[in-house]
C-alpha cells in the first residue's frame, strides 16, 4: 500500500488501533491484522482506514476478491480513498486488465500525487497496454523518488529489456539484484537480459 496511513485524523483509540492492525500486517500476521480491523469496523462502521488495511492484506494473502470487496465499501464511504484506488488498480494489474488499471491508477495518483508505488503500478500497466514510452517516462519518474526500490529498478529494467536496450535494462537489474539478491523474479530477469545483451553484441560483432 501506498503511503501509510496518517492516523492523526482520528480520534486516539482508533489511531492507536490502526496503528496496531499496521503493525501486525507489516509483520506478516495478516490474518490477525483482518481479525483486529474487523473489531475496529464493528465499532466504527465508517472507518475506512479499517477497510483499507482489511483490503491491503487480502492482497497479501492473494485473496483479490475479497481485497475487492473492501475497497467497493470503502469507495462508498469516501469517493476520495486514493488507497482503495490504487488497491483496485494493482489488483487490475495482476489481472492484466490494463486498461481497467489504468483508469484506477491515474484516479489514485491524481488524488495522491507523487508517490513513488502508485507511479510504479502506473507506468508498468501504461507500459504492458501499448503506451511503452509514457510508461517508462513514468516509471523513470518513480524511480527518481524511490532511487533504492528494487520492485522498480525490476520493472523499468523488463520494459527496457522488451524495447532492445538490453545495456539499461542490465544495469537497471543489476542494481535491483544488489538490493534485493534473494528476489527469483530480478535473478531471472537479469539472466535473461544478460543472455540478450551478450547475444545481441555477438551478432553486431560478426555483422561487423
Amino acid at each position: 500500500m501506498p503511503d501509510e496511513h496518517k492516523h492523526q485524523k482520528y480520534p486516539r483509540n482508533i489511531a492507536e488501533a490502526l496503528d496496531n492492525i499496521e503493525e501486525l500486517k507489516l509483520s506478516g500476521e495478516h490474518k490477525k491484522s483482518i481479525e483486529e480491523a474487523e473489531r475496529l469496523l464493528f465499532s466504527d462502521p465508517n472507518c475506512v482506514a479499517a477497510l483499507e488495511e482489511i483490503a491491503d492484506n487480502y492482497v497479501s494473502l492473494d485473496q483479490y476478491d475479497r481485497a475487492e470487496k473492501a475497497c467497493r465499501r470503502a469507495l462508498k464511504l469516501n469517493e476520495s480513498s486514493y488507497t482503495a484506488h490504487y488497491i483496485l488498480g494493482f489488483i487490475s494489474s495482476q489481472q492484466q486488465s490494463w486498461a481497467r488499471a489504468i483508469t484506477y491508477l491515474k484516479t489514485s495518483n491524481e488524488l495522491h500525487s507523487n508517490n513513488p508505488e502508485i507511479l510504479r503500478c502506473l507506468g508498468w500497466a501504461m507500459f504492458n497496454n501499448n503506451k511503452r514510452t509514457q510508461g517508462i517516462v513514468i516509471l523513470e519518474r518513480a524511480l527518481n523518488l524511490d532511487p533504492e526500490n528494487s520492485l522498480t529498478l525490476c520493472d523499468l529494467g523488463i520494459c527496457y529489456m522488451q524495447i532492445k536496450n538490453f545495456d539499461k535494462a542490465v544495469e537497471l537489474l543489476k542494481r535491483a539484484m544488489q538490493l534485493d539478491p534473494q528476489n527469483q523474479r530480478i535473478q531471472e530477469c537479469y539472466k535473461a537480459a544478460t543472455g540478450f545483451r551478450d547475444r545481441f553484441t555477438k551478432i553486431k560483432t560478426e555483422v561487423v
